[in-house]
């Protein structure tokens, strides 16, 4: 029997946290995982890739863990973020092939992720909020509402964040009647009947936060 190691990333394009990067032995489902941390995402450690070397340093030792013999086969995730690892691998004689990795590590790693940014204060119910979790704006909206708190859990040296993460806003108070909304900030109900900050800025499209008074 041939055994199987597959190695994949989660996060990458997530505006929030660094990116996962996990290994699995197919046959029993061990699983290790690593993540890459936010600096390499800042200013000019991003820009020169040092997150790419991160990656492989991380695989290493991931591999190392798995106890990856050089004649195992290994199956690595296409995506850019693996593009130094591929040469570190051929250098280094290992027995592996660029290919779009399935489950179980899909979504193990996923979940990984997930946890992760919980971790760093995203609400679980965002999670299962929208079809798309970790949509760069609507992640915005959530940093927007706790600023100082929260732009630096941000890949703050990417383009869109240089583009958006910056905005003017405008600071409003209202009156709500009949609420449906929930406080970006502390994620609790917003009642009805009360008054409640709102903040008004524009990126891709016209964006409103709702924050209770005293958030």
């Amino acid at each position: 029997m041939i055994n199987l190691i597959q190695i994949d990333d989660s996060g990458s394009g997530s505006l929030i946290g660094g990116t996962c990067i996990g290994a699995m032995r197919k046959e029993t489902e061990e699983y290790v995982y690593d993540i890459i941390p936010l600096e390499y995402y800042h200013s000019d450690n991003f820009e020169k890739k040092l997150y790419l070397d991160v990656v492989v340093d991380i695989t290493n030792s991931l591999l190392q863990k798995l106890k990856v013999s050089k004649h195992e086969k290994i199956e690595v995730c296409r995506g850019y973020m693996f593009d130094k690892l591929r040469l570190f691998l051929k250098e280094n004689k290992y027995n592996f092939s660029s290919t779009t990795i399935g489950e179980p590590l899909q979504s193990r790693i996923e979940n990984t992720f997930e946890e992760y940014s919980i971790s760093l204060g995203l609400p679980n119910e965002f999670l299962s909020y929208t079809k798309y979790p970790f949509h760069f704006h609507r992640l915005l909206r959530w940093v927007y509402a706790d600023y100082n708190n929260r732009f630096p859990l941000c890949k703050t040296g990417w383009k869109s964040w240089k583009k958006y993460g910056n905005i003017k806003l405008k600071v409003e108070t209202t009156y709500i009647k009949h609420s449906k909304y929930k406080c970006l900030k502390c994620w609790n109900k917003i009642e009805n009947e009360s008054y409640v900050k709102v903040l008004k800025y524009y990126s891709n499209k016209p964006n409103i936060i709702y924050l209770h008074l005293d958030c």
